[in-house]
């Protein structure tokens, strides 16, 4: 098994995508890693994909991803971490401006996640609030992944079994939690904010987790405009005396 790589030296230099692993090159996924998702784990990310919307960066240079295989050491090339949603900024958003990504690689991407969200488990909660401790051999926790390797700014774990939100913010190099006000998190170098929002989606009432803008109002999804935009359709149309829920002729 390949675990640590040799990197031949040259004159000039090669490139990294000629020398190092890619994602084609890199497994994508593993049928017994632990903590596998359930269907919170499918439907929670998904919100904070239709909601995330950092205001001075264009679609096209935001990747988002959930559950994917985020590849971290060169010198340990099959060693990577699995974040539950992750959101990297400045970046094209498919990979060499052609393909979805497979796996994130640091090494050949050269730009890390701006901000990682973790779905607490009874599996994992100890490893994502740093409460282990590696085994010399062992590759390193997530906690020391996100904070002393790819020195991630911004740091938030979700337990939806008691629906609580803990954030943290890299400063001077370690994270350090923030207190939290009604269950908000507002992030300056995104400049947007992340919190708990009492609501449904795909037709569950739950707390979830969602991102509001620098005013506080939760960014809607894709379905909630589009149902703004037929409710004001429908008050104009009442304005001018038309009944917009009555059948076509009447």
């Amino acid at each position: 098994m390949l675990n640590r790589v040799s990197i031949e030296q040259t004159d000039p230099p090669r490139s990294p995508k000629e020398t190092l692993p890619t994602m084609y090159d890199l497994p994508s996924e593993d049928p017994q890693e632990p903590g596998l998702p359930d269907e919170f784990h499918d439907f929670q990310p998904q919100l904070l994909r239709e909601t995330f919307s950092p205001p001075d960066y264009l679609p096209e240079q935001i990747f988002v991803a959930s559950d994917l295989n985020l590849y971290y050491d060169v010198r340990h090339p099959l060693w990577y971490k699995r974040p539950d949603w992750f959101a990297v900024l400045g970046v094209e958003r498919l990979y060499e401006g052609r393909d979805l990504r497979m796996s994130y690689v640091m090494w050949q991407e050269g730009v890390a996640p701006a901000v990682v969200v973790e779905l607490l488990s009874p599996g994992t909660e100890r490893e994502d609030l740093g409460r282990t401790q590696r085994e010399v051999s062992q590759p390193p926790t997530k906690w020391e992944v996100y904070e002393q390797i790819l020195r991630v700014p911004y740091y938030a774990v979700f337990d939806r079994y008691s629906d609580r939100l803990r954030a943290f913010t890299l400063i001077a190099g370690q994270y350090q939690e923030e207190i939290l006000e009604r269950s908000r998190f507002f992030l300056p170098g995104l400049n947007l904010g992340l919190g708990l929002w009492q609501g449904t989606y795909q037709g569950i009432e739950r707390q979830w987790l969602r991102w509001y803008d620098a005013q506080g109002n939760w960014i809607p999804t894709a379905t909630e405009q589009a149902q703004a935009r037929a409710e004001r359709l429908a008050e104009r149309l009442r304005a001018m005396g038309i009944d917009p829920d009555a059948p076509d002729g009447e």
